[in-house]
């Protein structure tokens, strides 16, 4: 799975994420990149919250 998968899995609207925030995306890409998607999403879960409040996909 893909980071933009994750994200779109995740409601979150990848495209508005980076344009708005590039470098926590890409901080979280990096991330998501070395462990699990089950423990990237524990591990960022209030996090993930306020993202997909702002980027909602629509």
């Amino acid at each position: 799975m893909t980071f933009e998968e994750y994200l779109l899995l995740k409601k979150i609207d990848a495209e508005q994420f980076l344009a708005a925030e590039p470098a926590r995306y890409e901080e979280w890409k990096a991330e998501f990149s070395q462990m699990h998607p089950e423990s990237f999403t524990v591990q960022k879960k209030f996090l993930l919250n306020d993202t997909r409040r702002k980027y909602l996909v629509s």
